[in-house]
């Protein structure tokens, strides 16, 4: 029994799923065990809609008609199958962006890294395995710029006979920040990695799927949520925005920030937050104000040198009972300004794991690994000691200048069925040169940038520490929020300036670190992260700024199995979605070549 789309659906807006009893395998730190389960089943239609927003019309990219797509609700230890059918006009893989999917990268989702893209006309049934992770996660697409219209919150909830570890809020409201593109984003993009030229700047900021009351012809489809004197709510707050950090406000109200991509925190009190693209927060809010309505509101964090969007995303928040509506609703003057990154630093520096005896702290404390990864702009040659430097070369964005290219077919299958010429395994540890990183240079000796499919393999059960340095060169500086597939990463250090390896790990925060997914390198600075690599298969670690993605500012860690069957890479399954050749975009070579088995059947 699967889920369709039908008007009823749509009404429903989230989810509907048969729940059977299952013991569902989770790893934990290495160590398998048992629990039991819930297993849900879901079906995503892709399919095209037209919709009208900036008085225009325009054709996007959704799943069963929604946008934001629907919500998925799970309890901790839960699992998901999700069949995706393709009705659209082109290949899309989904990703499960927080969900860690012990070993199972085969239903991790991004393209070309472990599948090929779900060509349309057909369809692939992921399985999304809930581990660890509780509260707030969302999916999307991970192939071209297709995330911009398909994407959906995930909610977990506390294992089933077990609470929060604060007071349960009376209800919980989910908000997915997005961003509008007037025109057709993927083509764009593509033009724009093909010429030289800038990526495509959005048009607006969502919230809900609706750009608010400061866009033009859209004050009318403004989203309202309608709330009681007195309650305390869960929102559950997503950053779908494609290529920008935001600030988010409440007009009149405090936001308790008690969650982090799905992982519990300390709580704390702000008037803003600062979230980046692929975060997630969870926070309370008590509606203990005037009874009146009040904006929620989103505006981009400037970080990098070009000019500011002056957008603002907007959504009303409306208090139930008598009072007069005439008047405006109330505006969050403690929303910052774009530029205002003592306030950025200031939000992300507060966040702290929980620690407490249901929720341990379990940072690395003995290291085997230690990488120092410079992520910068740059451009883009095939031989860096044969680049003609006064050639109208490619902008690229690198990893200790290393500018990713996908291979024909996807990473996974390449390392799982021992196949050669996809990638190689020499990732660099340490950029080629060290330099003054947080000085503007145009020296082409720090700036030209190789491309390659270069991955790290990590042993089972490895310490890891990398430390992300950002860099200036080209004008270049710039907030990177980091995503890592498959994990999440103790964040024990951050700063600005240049990573001093002898005082900056005596800052080292080895007590209480926030557990994330996703996380900011400073611009002008640097982050530290723990892991332990105990989770064996193919996993990606990318910018989730998709103008520095597509630029290449992405690498692979290849996790070993260990020594037993369940610590080890699952078998793939039989219906992974073929190899086609070329996608729309992302596979894209630099010498345009296509390797002859990118036709064949995957398995």
């Amino acid at each position: 029994m699967f889920l369709v789309d039908t008007p009823n659906w749509r009404k429903m807006r989230s989810h509907y799923s048969l729940i059977v009893a299952a013991y569902v395998l989770v790893l934990n730190s290495g160590k398998s065990s048992w629990v039991r389960g819930d297993v849900h089943y879901y079906n995503f239609v892709l399919k095209e809609i037209e919709v009208t927003k900036l008085c225009q019309n325009k054709s996007i990219l959704t799943v069963n008609g929604l946008f934001p797509g629907p919500e998925i609700r799970v309890h901790k230890g839960d699992t998901a199958y999700v069949d995706v059918i393709n009705q659209g006009n082109y290949g899309v893989t989904i990703h499960w962006h927080g969900v860690k999917q012990p070993r199972n990268s085969w239903s991790d989702g991004p393209a070309f890294i472990t599948q090929c893209p779900i060509q349309p006309g057909s369809n692939f049934t992921y399985e999304v395995i809930f581990s660890d992770e509780e509260g707030t996660v969302w999916w999307h697409a991970h192939s071209d710029w297709t995330r911009e219209t398909v994407h959906g919150a995930i909610i977990i909830l506390p294992k089933q006979g077990t609470t929060y570890p604060f007071p349960k809020p009376n209800a919980d409201k989910v908000i997915v920040l997005g961003s509008w593109y007037t025109g057709d984003l993927n083509m764009e993009v593509e033009m724009a990695l093909a010429t030289g030229h800038s990526i495509p700047r959005s048009s607006g900021y969502l919230i809900n799927g609706e750009l608010g009351d400061f866009a033009n012809c859209s004050n009318e489809t403004t989203h309202r949520w309608q709330v009681d004197y007195g309650k305390t709510y869960l929102l559950r707050i997503v950053n779908a925005v494609v290529d920008d950090e935001l600030f988010f406000a409440i007009g009149g109200h405090n936001l308790t920030i008690i969650g982090v991509d799905a992982a519990y925190v300390k709580p704390f009190t702000a008037s803003y937050i600062l979230i980046s693209p692929g975060q997630t927060m969870d926070v309370l809010i008590t509606t203990d104000r005037p009874l009146g309505h009040y904006y929620m509101a989103s505006r981009q964090y400037k970080s990098g040198n070009n000019a500011p969007d002056l957008n603002i995303g907007s959504a009303i928040i409306e208090y139930a009972g008598e009072y007069n509506f005439s008047q405006s609703p109330v505006f969050p003057n403690s929303l910052p300004d774009n530029a205002d990154s003592v306030a950025a630093i200031n939000s992300a520096s507060l966040i702290r794991s929980l620690g407490s005896e249901d929720y341990p702290v379990d940072v690395p404390r003995d290291v085997n690994t230690r990488m120092f990864i410079v992520v910068s702009m740059g451009e883009l040659c095939t031989n860096r000691t044969n680049c003609n430097v006064t050639a109208a070369n490619k902008r690229a964005a690198s990893m200790n200048n290393i500018s990713w290219t996908n291979p024909t077919v996807d990473i996974l299958k390449a390392y799982y069925r021992n196949l050669s010429g996809y990638y190689t395994a020499d990732f660099p540890e340490w950029p080629p040169i060290m330099y003054n990183f947080t000085a503007n240079l145009n020296d082409p000796n720090v700036y030209i940038t190789d491309q390659g499919t270069k991955v790290k393999v990590l042993e089972y059960n490895e310490s890891v520490e990398v430390v992300f340095q950002g860099s200036s060169i080209k004008d270049g500086s710039g907030v990177h929020p980091m995503h890592m597939h498959g994990y999440s990463f103790h964040v024990v250090g951050m700063g600005y300036g240049i990573f001093n390896n002898e005082t900056d790990p005596l800052t080292y925060n080895l007590v209480d670190p926030p557990k994330v997914n996703t996380f900011i390198v400073p611009k002008d600075g640097w982050l530290a992260i723990r892991f332990t690599a105990s989770n064996p298969g193919v996993w990606i670690w990318h910018c989730h700024l998709d103008g520095h993605f597509s630029r290449g500012m992405a690498t692979v860690f290849i996790v070993k199995n260990g020594d037993t069957k369940e610590t080890s890479l699952r078998p793939p399954p039989s219906n992974m979605p073929r190899c086609t050749g070329l996608s729309n975009m992302h596979i894209r070579n630099w010498n345009s070549t296509i390797r002859a088995d990118a036709n064949e059947q995957y398995f």
